[in-house]
């Protein structure tokens, strides 16, 4: 997952493992070490998808009280989670480029003070989410925490394939966090945002992985990229592709989404699956890059409608929607364009 919608653009370059620490990586640790444990730019574009089902549920605004402590309670949960994720993959992320940097990696930040760091977010979260809204979204919140460090860290990302496929599931919890947080309760609607995200999360993640390959194949992570091949992945991702197109129209069958979420789904459906196809014709870094900052945008956009649709103003939500869909296209049109290169198969 997810700046909200702009993270770093990843390296890509091939490079021995346990790079020389630099001058950075030796000093004492700071409050920006902490921060880096919480995976900011990951957690941004999940707030998106809690706090966007909140407006859903309440048809309007959902209050200050929870909306407040779903921001907040929710950051330190996912923060609490990318902390022990850290923990636990501290010796593989040495070997990534991606991640050679990080705090546990140089040792700024000792593995036992990460540990309690994140226990600490975890039962703050746990507090601010009760306190702010109900018991049901801290416990949603805390499942979606224990199944992100239990089922995807510990359980299945270093022994097959299908780890983003079932582990994705942890990244659908924010829907379910923010909707219960103005109702109390899951109504069907919150679970199909839940399917939305886990049906999403393969083809973006695996565009990651296509660019990432080398560096799990070092650590020896059996991402699909490295277990089957790029060819067999650009195929999943585009299965996933058409998956998610099919599952964000769902609702339309019981007229549970109006007109103008169906046409603003559509656009951004159709650009999705183009992006995904256009993988087959094209092994460039810029095209798999392309395609995991978009399905990014596709996703906050789509909770964005969503949430305007749910309020009764859809044609407001269009318009906004393609107007932020413009100014990324024109900020895409003016920023340089990465290195290309051939993404070994």
């Amino acid at each position: 997952a997810a700046a909200a919608f702009a993270p770093s653009v990843p390296h890509v370059e091939t490079v021995s493992p346990n790079p020389a620490p630099t001058e950075a990586d030796i000093a004492p640790a700071t409050w920006r070490d902490y921060l880096i444990l919480t995976k900011p730019k990951v957690n941004s574009l999940l707030l998106v998808t809690a706090v966007m089902p909140m407006f859903m549920a309440a048809g309007g605004f959902p209050g200050w009280l929870p909306l407040v402590a779903v921001m907040v309670g929710g950051y330190l949960s996912a923060g609490a989670a990318g902390a022990i994720n850290m923990v636990v993959d501290r010796d593989i992320d040495g070997m990534m480029k991606r991640t050679a940097h990080r705090p546990l990696v140089t040792e700024r930040i000792p593995a036992s003070k990460a540990v309690w760091f994140g226990f600490a977010l975890a039962v703050a979260s746990f507090a601010v989410l009760w306190a702010g809204a109900n018991l049901l979204t801290a416990l949603l919140s805390l499942a979606g925490l224990v199944f992100y460090v239990n089922i995807y860290t510990l359980l299945l990302k270093r022994r097959t394939w299908h780890n983003i496929v079932i582990g994705g599931a942890a990244g659908a919890f924010p829907p379910l966090v923010g909707w219960a947080a103005v109702t109390g309760t899951l109504s069907p609607l919150a679970w199909w945002l839940f399917a939305i995200i886990f049906v999403w999360t393969p083809a973006h993640f695996w565009a990651l992985a296509i660019l990432m390959k080398d560096d799990y194949a070092r650590a020896k992570i059996p991402m699909l990229p490295v277990v089957s091949g790029v060819p067999a992945t650009v195929l999943q991702i585009a299965l996933y592709a058409v998956l998610t197109a099919v599952v964000s129209l769902l609702p339309l069958v019981q007229g549970l989404v109006g007109s103008w979420y169906v046409g603003v789904a559509v656009v951004l459906n159709v650009a999705l699956v183009y992006r995904a196809c256009t993988l087959f014709a094209s092994s460039e870094r810029t095209e798999t890059l392309g395609m995991y900052l978009f399905s990014m945008l596709y996703l906050a956009l789509l909770f964005l409608m969503l949430a305007f649709d749910r309020a009764g103003v859809g044609q407001t939500g269009a318009l906004v929607t393609a107007g932020l869909i413009g100014l990324t296209l024109w900020y895409g049109a003016k920023k340089p364009k990465p290195t290309t290169g051939t993404v070994a198969a």
